[in-house]
């Protein structure tokens, strides 16, 4: 068992492909959120309660006095075959040991669903289940979202943006109609179209998050202006600058004006067929 800085995370068979993924972006100085990579064996000695494991644990969680993010890690996920997106667990807004240790059972569990099952079935993933976790800190996003760096309809090469208010989960979790944007390769606006952002995903003081009503005149308003969709294309430019053109979706958020690489993985070939 061997639980590691996030930016020495290298071996995927080892802390699975999202804790290599954004271990090579810390790296390479992209704007990461710092935390750990849990192995697959930690893992699963904490999901069996092993006193030795959960004693690390407590030693790392006190490294981390902030609110977190606990996320799936999976040996094969975010894959050009099989992003596993929607399947396996992310629990936000967590403090203290208990509190990490319990969504890390949330994480390692969601491996074990049918759904997921039938995910792996029906991209002929290993069936075996082997599951790292990442630990970040958690960024008080004002606006996240998700970028590909072609349009995941068309196929064309353009970057398609979708944004709103809060943390991500309102965009990955498909809780509103996003904002969408579409640049040209040159970071110039082709179009925009505002969403239908009604609730946002806040966290809720003490730990976990809840959804909130958004208000009124900023439902239908759009959540990026010039200067943050610049910054989005100068972090695609600098993704591709380390792990080639892709193409790639990318998980982003910005607090306040401080924009946050939260997530980067192949865009699936079935996005794109």
């Amino acid at each position: 068992m061997k639980p590691c800085p996030l930016a020495s995370a290298c071996d995927e068979s080892v802390y699975g492909g999202k804790a290599t993924q954004l271990g090579a972006a810390l790296r390479a100085g992209l704007p990461v959120p710092g935390g750990f990579a849990l192995d697959t064996a930690f893992v699963d000695a904490i999901a069996a309660g092993d006193a030795g494991a959960r004693t690390e644990l407590a030693r790392l969680c006190a490294q981390m006095p902030g609110p977190v993010a606990v996320r799936s890690s999976a040996i094969g996920e975010d894959s050009v075959g099989a992003s596993f997106a929607g399947q396996h667990a992310t629990v936000l807004n967590l403090m203290g040991f208990e509190a990490i240790s319990d969504a890390i059972l949330v994480v390692w569990q969601s491996a074990r669903t049918e759904s997921a099952r039938a995910y792996r079935d029906r991209v002929g993933a290993d069936t075996a289940i082997r599951m790292g976790v990442v630990i970040q800190s958690l960024v008080a996003a004002d606006v996240a979202g998700v970028l590909f760096t072609c349009n995941p309809v068309t196929g064309q090469d353009e970057l398609v943006v979708e944004a709103s208010w809060g943390l991500g989960e309102a965009v990955v979790q498909g809780l509103v109609i996003p904002d969408s944007y579409r640049m040209d390769r040159a970071g110039c606006l082709l179009e925009s179209c505002a969403g239908f952002k009604d609730i946002s995903v806040q966290r809720v003081p003490g730990g976990l998050t809840r959804t909130e009503a958004v208000a009124a005149h900023l439902v239908e308003q759009l959540c990026l202006d010039a200067k943050k969709l610049a910054a989005l294309h100068t972090l695609v430019t600098q993704c591709e600058g380390v792990f080639g053109t892709g193409p790639h979706d990318i998980e982003w958020a910005f607090e306040r004006e401080t924009l946050y690489l939260l997530q980067l993985r192949p865009v699936t070939k079935s996005a794109v067929a």
